[in-house]
This record gives structure tokens, C-alpha cells and sequence, in this order.
């Protein structure tokens, strides 16, 4: 049987590797490591498609290491011990000949079976480089985490998706026989979504689907071939990240249907409830923050019970949060003033603590005059005393704007009587 084109490709050298300058550039922290035959243990961290087991596998090869592969959906606690037996005797400890064990989807290990690991990575029998799509703070115990590099790999931008079409279309054994001409790829690389895989397979799909060797990509040919061979909801991977959108819009534009049809189905493929559980949280901060501050809790009291009960009880608390959140009030505000506080801390620098707010825990800054002028508000009317507390060069720089809605009007009201004119929205 035929590899997929995403197989057939495969780069396996460092030059050949398409993206993640930041890693694997000239100055790149993994090809310097390599150059001098130190490798870590790591984690990779990125979307899918990115080229994580890619970038393992150039790693093992262009170090010249023995190499052993686990995926975390398939392998048990006995897999583990078995393979990290087998590195045991084909590596020295702590050479640069370590055998490296990587650990595909290192997400969906239980802590028994990431606890297996600790040991062989300790003592060196193992190099460990491990795959996730999520946040490995979330997901790889602590102990295992701080014995590994954390690295993350960035979504394909357009240039390199077109630069995965245009060495397919050169490299490829089938390819080179045909006529492909890329007249349109936007649609191609949209649904895509930055996955590298996807885009190969998606367009094998197509050319596979055009008689003849004279072939023309379009995006109505791309819609047409993609509607007729919708895939079954993947959570390893072709939808989870859509289905996972659509989801969250549907609560962010507070229609309750579409994110319990999109809930349903997560749930009937399979997905991981403490993910999507996760999802709420973010957006019962970023989508309804202040006009309904109970939402996060309700999220996070929701996560919290999801992680305890499992499936099958726990559809029916994510089914109350998801409705909960789409019928509540929406509001970006803390979503947009932390944006704008981030960007103008990049765009101003270090800027000087005011002196009446600096803290003084030593004799000489208390003579310097810190905090000296602080006034304590809860020493005067209302708990409040009207003093600046950003850095001169801010001070009329607003970044907190309340939303429309019933709560925040409230807010604006409790800022204005203090503020004389400061928050006059």
C-alpha cells in the first residue's frame, strides 16, 4: 500500500526541514545542540502537522543515536518498560549516545504512565522527547516536566505551506509524473488551518480526484473534492481544532444550539472531555468576563467535577456549562485591556515605579523618600484617595474600557464618581 504524500516527503535532514527557524535555523537552540552532540530531554509543543515526530526523527538521525517510538494512545505502562529496557542496552549512560525514546501524543499518558518515565530519564538511560498539541503545564507531571526542555513549534504560515506544495509537486515520485499548476491555493491553505499534513493529504486527495496529467488547483475544485470527502471528526488531529472553534463561537455569539450540537460532537468522537472542559474556562474569561464574573467560576467548578466523574456523567455538566455560557452576557474588556497594557509595556519598556508606590524595606529607601507619599485608601471616605498609579509617562493612557452590558455600566458608574473625570468614557 502507498505512503500518504505527507509520508512520502518526510524530510530527513536538518536543511531539508521546512519552518521553526527559531529552533532549527543556523542560530536555531536545536541546531546548535546538535552541532555539539548535547540533546536534552524535551517536549514539543505545537499544533498538529508542525513536524514534531519530523524534527525527532532528524534529531536521533543527525546525532547519531538509536531511536524508539511510542505513541500515547496505544502504548501501556508494560510498552514503556519494555522499550526503555531495550535503550538500556543499546545506549551508555549519560553519553552522547543516549538512545532517544519519543513519546508521540505524550498528552494522553495517565500519571502512572508518565511516573514510568521518570527513572530512565533520571539516570540517562533515555533522551525523552515527547509530542503534545497541548499546554504541557496542564498535562505532563511536574516531575517529569522540570527534567525536560519545553519547546514550542508555531502553526505553517503561508509561505511555508506553499513552499510544502511547490517540493512536493518536485520531489514526489507520482507528483513529478503530473502537469500541476497551483492557480489558486487559498482555500487549500485555509482549510489547512497551518497543519502541514493536512495540507498534503488534502491535496493528494484532489490531484487523486482529477483524471489526466494536466492539472489545474483551484478553489472551487478544492471545495468540491473537500465536500465530498468529509472526514469523521478527528480528535488526533483533521478537526479537532475546527469543531473546537465552532464551539467556542457558537457560545461567543450566544446561541446555545449551535454549542451543544458542537459539544455532541466532541463528545461521539471521542474527544477529551478535560479539553474541551479547559475551553469553557478560557471562555468564560475571554468571551463573558465582567458582565457575568459567576461564569468563571461556574467553568472552573465545571472543570473541576469533569476531572473527578469521567464519562459518561460528565456530557451533562459540560452540556450546563456550554448553554450557561452562551445565554450569559458577553464582554471582552479584560480581554482587550491586557492586549493594550501588553503592547504599550513593549512599545514603552521599563518604565519607573512611581516613587509613592515603591516598596521600602530598608532604612536608606525609606530615607530615599519610597512610598513616602502613598496614601492608604482605606484610611478616607469610601476606601478611596485619588493618587496616580501608573508611571507619569501613562497616566492618561486609558486601557481598561467597560463593555456594554448591565454589570459594566455599573463599573463605569463606580469609576466616574471616583475618578472626576478620569474615567469619563
Amino acid at each position: 500500500m502507498e505512503a500518504p504524500l505527507a509520508e512520502r516527503i518526510r524530510p530527513k535532514q536538518l536543511e531539508d526541514y521546512i519552518s521553526q527557524t527559531h529552533l532549527v535555523g543556523e542560530t536555531g537552540i536545536l541546531t546548535q545542540n546538535i552541532k555539539r552532540g548535547l540533546i536534552p530531554s524535551m517536549i514539543f509543543w505545537g499544533p498538529p502537522g508542525t513536524g514534531k515526530t519530523t524534527l525527532a526523527e532528524i534529531i536521533a538521525k543527525e546525532s547519531e543515536r538509536p531511536f524508539y517510538v511510542l505513541s500515547a494512545i496505544n502504548a501501556g505502562v508494560k510498552d514503556v518498560r519494555e522499550v526503555i529496557e531495550k535503550a538500556k542496552n543499546s545506549g551508555g549512560i549519560f553519553t552522547a549516545r543516549n538512545p532517544i525514546l519519543f513519546i508521540d501524543e505524550i498528552h494522553r499518558f495517565s500519571k502512572s504512565q508518565q511516573d514510568s518515565l521518570l527513572g530512565a530519564v533520571e539516570k540517562g538511560w533515555i533522551t525523552l522527547i515527547g509530542a503534545t498539541t497541548e499546554n504541557p503545564s496542564f498535562e505532563v507531571i511536574p516531575a517529569l516536566l522540570s527534567r525536560c526542555q519545553v519547546y514550542t513549534l508555531n502553526a505553517f504560515t503561508k509561505d511555508h505551506l506553499q513552499a510544502l506544495l511547490e517540493r512536493a509537486i518536485s520531489t514526489d515520485k507520482f507528483l513529478k509524473t503530473k502537469k500541476i499548476k497551483l492557480k489558486e491555493v487559498e482555500t487549500l491553505f485555509r482549510i489547512s488551518g497551518g497543519d502541514g499534513r493536512k495540507l498534503l493529504n488534502t491535496f493528494e486527495l484532489i490531484v487523486n480526484s482529477i483524471s489526466g496529467d494536466d492539472i489545474e488547483i483551484t478553489n472551487d475544485k478544492v471545495l468540491q473534492v473537500v465536500q465530498q470527502n468529509t472526514v469523521r471528526y478527528d480528535k488526533t488531529g483533521e478537526q479537532h481544532y475546527d469543531i473546537i472553534s465552532a464551539f467556542i463561537k457558537s457560545i461567543r455569539g450566544s446561541d446555545p444550539n449551535g454549542a451543544v450540537y458542537w459539544l455532541a460532537r466532541m463528545i461521539e468522537g471521542g474527544e477529551d472531555l478535560k479539553f474541551i472542559a479547559r475551553r469553557l474556562v478560557i471562555s468564560a474569561s475571554e468571551d463573558i468576563g465582567l458582565a457575568n464574573p459567576t461564569a468563571i467560576i461556574m467553568a472552573n467548578n465545571i472543570f473541576q467535577a469533569v476531572s473527578v466523574i469521567g464519562y459518561p456523567e460528565s456530557r451533562i455538566l459540560l452540556s450546563q456549562c456550554a448553554i450557561y455560557l452562551a445565554t450569559s452576557p458577553k464582554s471582552n474588556a479584560s480581554y482587550l485591556a491586557i492586549g493594550k497594557a501588553q503592547q504599550v509595556v513593549k512599545q514603552t519598556g521599563d518604565l519607573s515605579v512611581p516613587i509613592h508606590l515603591r516598596n521600602a524595606p530598608t532604612k536608606l529607601m525609606k530615607e530615599l523618600g519610597y512610598g513616602e507619599d502613598y496614601k492608604y485608601s482605606h484610611d478616607y471616605p469610601g476606601n478611596f484617595a485619588y493618587q496616580e498609579f501608573l508611571p507619569d509617562e501613562l497616566s492618561n493612557v486609558p486601557f481598561y474600557e467597560p463593555g456594554e452590558n448591565a454589570r459594566e455600566k455599573q463599573t463605569q458608574d463606580f469609576l466616574r464618581q471616583r475618578w472626576q473625570g478620569k474615567y469619563n468614557y
